[in-house]
């Protein structure tokens, strides 16, 4: 019964926005899986431009150079939250979008307009295509991306507790340096031009400092299930 339920249940798009170290990814995989929607991590498409430009050698500080060329890589997203993988001009870069280098540098063509226009068009259609609803993780999702979004949830923690799960994630990671380079990248993201960081105003607010994992998962399923049923 619960099965058929799930199947004729309607399609529902969910915006999970917040900085980098509150659990994002990890609670967007996990709650799509578990609700059977597919599952979009757009920092993986930031990251995937960004990787394009510096192996072709753009100038990272010129913002008229990175939006020249914005519109060339051709960067295909797998939306399947067990395995989501990521292409650009057909390579796979789920590694090498992951290098310190690329981290470095994300926020700068990030922040370029012609870049967030071609990222947000590829995210609103993967979003609009997804058969049974999808989970869309980022910075500007709820505000810029998908403002219709049926749920919009923003997790937040504090720089201590992101600091420390972040270089637990890069091994050996001095956990001062991780902070200070957390809180210069929120600084960035929060105050560029363009789709800044910022909680949407009917965005539902998660503080995951003190939470584990699992009620984290738990606590968006249950939100995301209360939104199904009142659809």
């Amino acid at each position: 019964m619960e099965n058929g339920a799930a199947r004729t249940a309607p399609p529902v798009i969910v915006a999970i926005d917040g900085p980098s170290g509150t659990g994002k990814s990890s609670t967007s995989k996990a709650v799509a899986a578990q609700l059977g929607l597919s599952y979009l991590d757009t920092g993986a498409q930031y990251r995937a431009i960004t990787w394009w430009m510096v192996t072709n050698g753009i100038d990272i500080d010129d913002p008229t150079a990175i939006a020249a060329v914005a519109g060339k890589p051709e960067i295909v997203s797998g939306t399947d939250p067990a395995h989501p993988t990521i292409t650009v001009d057909g390579v796979d870069v789920a590694g090498p979008i992951r290098t310190q280098e690329v981290t470095s540098k994300v926020s700068a063509v990030s922040a370029v307009p012609e870049v967030r226009a071609t990222i947000t068009e590829l995210q609103r259609t993967l979003a609009a295509g997804a058969p049974a609803g999808i989970v869309v993780e980022g910075r500007d999702i709820g505000t810029t991306v998908l403002p219709d979004a049926d749920l919009k949830i923003f997790l937040t923690a504090s720089p201590e507790a992101r600091a420390a799960r972040r270089s637990g994630e890069l091994k050996g990671a001095d956990v001062h340096a991780t902070r200070e380079a957390l809180i210069k990248r929120d600084a960035a993201d929060s105050s560029r031009k363009t789709s800044p960081l910022a909680k949407a105003d009917d965005a539902v607010e998660v503080d995951t400092t003190d939470l584990t994992l699992a009620q984290v998962i738990e606590c968006v399923v249950t939100l995301v299930e209360e939104k199904r049923a009142a659809k």
